[in-house]
């Protein structure tokens, strides 16, 4: 059961990026990679049950490379938001 909504959120980030890319707005852009980086957020929180489970191998690499992740998608809407303003 964790594995399989793991494997859901995980996957959706990449497939949110993707659908930034061809955004058709700049609202539309933060807003799906928003939905990206709630995907990553829920991924943190089954990599972080997965960890906790004797069922599962250790996952801390894999939760510190969606934390970095998470802090590029932030950036990456932080600056969006910033040039929305001035554009």
């Amino acid at each position: 059961m964790i594995a399989k909504q793991l494997l859901k959120s995980a996957t959706s980030i990449g497939a949110n990026v993707r659908e930034a890319q061809n955004a058709e707005s700049k609202a539309d852009f933060i807003h799906k990679m928003k939905i990206s980086l709630k995907e990553a957020e829920e991924t943190d929180y089954w990599l972080s049950l997965c960890n906790a489970s004797n069922s599962y191998p250790n996952t801390n690499e894999l939760i510190d490379l969606n934390a970095e992740l998470w802090r590029i998608l932030n950036s990456i809407i932080s600056k969006s938001k910033q040039n929305q303003k001035i554009g």
